[in-house]
Parts: C-alpha cells; structure tokens; sequence
C-alpha cells in the first residue's frame, strides 16, 4: 500500500486536484495500486481562520506516514503578501528537502504550440532545477528603508553539496530515462563565483558519465535556442531562479501552464507532485480549469512510486483526450474541468 497526502490547496488547485483524486481511484480499480488518499484542508481557508499554515510536527509526519504528496495550487488575494503559501509550500520543499524540482516538457499535439512548424515529436525534454538554493533561500536584508539612502540586499547561495546533487541527478535521470545529452545553464560570464563553482562540478559531472553528451548554454542563449531548436535538448538542469524562469517559458511549447506537470523529488524519500499552474481564484469553483497539468502529475507520481504501468496508461488516456479535442477551451476544447476528467477515466485501460 501507498499513502498518499493530498493538500488541494486554494483556488482552481481543489477543482484540478478533485479529477486527480477520481483518475487515481480509477487506477485503484483497474491496476490493484493500492493507493490510501488522506486529504489536508491546508490553504487559505485555513490561515484566516486559524492563522496556522503547516501545523508543528508536519514534516516528520511526511516523512513517517506518507509515501507521497499530491499538491494543487496556493494563493489567495485575500493574504496579499501570500504568507501562507511560503509557509505551505516553500516550506514542505525546503523542510523535506526536495532538491530536484523536475518538468517534462512534451508537445502532446502540435496544434497546442504556439510556433509555426513545430511537431509534436520535436517537443520531448525535461528541465531539472535546484529546488533548495540560490535566489531563493531569502538571504539578504534592508539597510536604511524609507530613505533616499536605502539599500537592499539579496543574497544566493550555491553550495557544493548542492550543486554536486542536481547535477548527479540530471545525469542519472538522462541514463534511466534512456537520454544521451545533458545541457547545464547558467551565467557564469556575469556571475563568476557561483558560475566557476557550477562549471567546476559539471566538469566533474560529465567526468563520471562520459556516456552522456554534456553542454553548456548560458540562460540567455538557452531560452533562445529553446523556442528556435527545441527538438537539441533532452535534459536541461539549472540553478533554481532560472529554473524558474525558463519553465514557464517551456510549457508555453506544449500548450501553456495548464499542461504542464512538476514533481519535487528527494530521491528514496517522501516526494511533493504538483502542477505548474498557479491557483487562478477568478477561475475557481466555475468547472473551467484545465485539469490535464495535474493529472499527468499524479502520473509522474505514480512512476516515481514504481506504478510505471498505472503511470502509462494514464498519460495515453490524456493523449488520446487531446487528441480527440475532448479538452477545456484554453487548449481549444470545450469541455468543462469534471467533464474532461471523466472523458480521462473512461480511456484509462
């Protein structure tokens, strides 16, 4: 048996996440999997009533009880400076320490992409972004705020432990997935002193697994050649701000954010699944959102927790839904968010 913490989260986070919820009891019935689903009310609900965003002792319980979470979205105009999510979200990552943030990038149907020419089989890579460090890990501070004089600071931090890791993983992803080419980005040209200290561990990355084609763009160049070759790369690995950015750049290929799945990985460990897409409240509650991003997350989850079968047939029911047009209006469908999820369950076999 596999338990399964699900934190649906705010906005069109509980709508995407409640056809999830019914594709995977579909994969109960059909595969055996075995999946125990234990729901979390945690969001923003939740903080403006209680003010508690993870309650204490959160992170252990993961770790005991769960062998994996299944997020929605978090975000809420109601908490401005969205508190709440940091204190959700950021923290499971940091606390669980999720270092490999991973997002397959793949073109279903070239009607879905916005680039003239593109087939669908030119669109198949996977970005891989330090989820623990760089920019994002809040170093920094404010020195003499509300004069003409004020100076912020914001710091990132590259450790050699980390970097060593998301490479390794890159490269041991690109071999069990059946890649040859690993392309490391930075900005080492601006950037000296974490550039020299990535370029140094790819280096010795590449060194250890000389079986894998190894490159190297800078960000600029790599968002570029993205959208004008995107057919050259299989493996992209990155630092966590321009993994980022260039994401969102990379499901704009495959048909925007609502397409896009994510999975936050600590290898051999408690691991968070989550679609790219944000929560949307204007959308919420109204059976409009796309709910094809979360669905090929629980997929993700289901390979990451050895169900690869259960995992297949389930990216081929999305395919054979897009295919068939029985989607939502921002990928050209008309359907609503229910109905495409049972248009889903009923091809899973």
């Amino acid at each position: 048996m596999k338990r399964i913490a699900v934190i649906a989260g705010d906005g069109i986070g509980i709508d995407v996440t409640r056809e999830s919820m019914r594709v995977l009891r579909r994969v109960n019935e059909i595969f055996g999997a075995r999946l125990e689903f234990v729901e979390f009310d945690w969001g923003a609900e939740k903080y403006l009533k209680e003010g508690i965003a993870l309650p204490p002792g959160a992170f252990e319980m993961f770790r005991r009880d769960f062998d994996a979470i299944l997020f929605g979205a978090i975000g809420d105009p109601r908490i401005p400076d969205q508190r709440h999510a940091a204190e959700i979200l950021l923290a499971l990552r940091f606390g669980l320490d999720l270092y490999a943030n991973v997002r397959p990038v793949r073109l279903i149907d070239e009607r879905l992409c916005p680039l003239k020419g593109v087939r669908a089989e030119d669109v198949n890579f996977t970005v891989i972004r330090e989820n623990t460090e760089g920019a994002y890990v809040n170093s920094g501070g404010v020195f003499k705020k509300g004069t003409p004089d004020e100076v912020a600071t914001q710091v990132e931090v590259h450790t050699r432990k980390g970097v060593d890791r998301i490479l390794e993983y890159a490269f041991e992803y690109a071999r069990r997935n059946g890649k040859t080419k690993v392309c490391m980005s930075d900005k080492s040209n601006v950037m000296a002193y974490a550039g020299e200290l990535w370029q140094r561990c790819l280096k010795e990355a590449a060194a250890r697994h000389p079986q894998i084609q190894t490159s190297h763009l800078y960000i600029d160049a790599l968002c570029l050649l993205m959208v004008r070759q995107p057919k050259d790369f299989q493996v992209i690995v990155t630092n966590n701000m321009f993994g980022d950015i260039v994401t969102d750049l990379a499901a704009a290929l495959q048909g925007g954010l609502g397409m896009a799945a994510s999975g936050n990985i600590h290898p051999n460990a408690v691991s968070l699944f989550e679609p790219v897409h944000g929560s949307s409240p204007p959308l919420a509650g109204k059976n409009l959102a796309n709910p094809m991003g979360s669905i090929l997350t629980s997929a993700m989850m289901l390979d990451h927790l050895g169900l690869g079968d259960a995992a297949r047939a389930v990216e081929i029911a999305v395919v054979a839904c897009v295919k068939e047009g029985k989607t939502t209006q921002d990928i050209g469908g008309s359907l609503g968010t229910r109905e495409v999820g049972e248009a889903v369950i009923a091809k899973i076999q």
